[in-house]
């Protein structure tokens, strides 16, 4: 079974999305993520995208409700890397990513959840 890795980087996880995301997939990074979230205690999750060209609405409903999931399991999601053609087709379809952060880098992305947490514990 496909699998997209999940990177753990001091007190945060790194996905990067290098494949086109299709239905099954999202699901299991749903599941692999809640998990890792969990086992990790992770602080803060980043999602990488800058390799997708297309995200359709249940790929976007899926970011926004692993976000939330994330959420409730105590760790701020960042996406990074959306090209213009994904974030049109996201607005355009009316996905708003509640609870969801966006850098355009992983490098910015990481910046504002270490931001965020050195607030929280500070």
């Amino acid at each position: 079974m496909e699998r997209i890795p999940i990177l753990k980087m001091g007190k945060f996880l790194l996905v990067t999305i290098q494949v086109d995301m299709h239905d099954r997939l999202a699901m299991t990074l749903q599941d692999d993520l809640t998990n890792r979230i969990v086992r990790d205690r992770a602080s803060g999750v980043l999602i990488d995208i800058s390799a997708l060209d297309v995200v359709d609405s249940f790929i976007g409903r899926m970011i926004s409700n692993t976000a939330a999931m994330a959420r409730v399991l105590d760790a701020d999601t960042v996406l990074v890397g959306m090209r213009p053609a994904v974030a049109i087709t996201l607005v355009e379809l009316g996905l708003t990513l509640d609870g969801v952060k966006t850098a355009l880098n992983v490098e910015r992305g990481m910046a504002l959840l270490t931001r965020d947490f050195d607030r929280l514990i500070g």
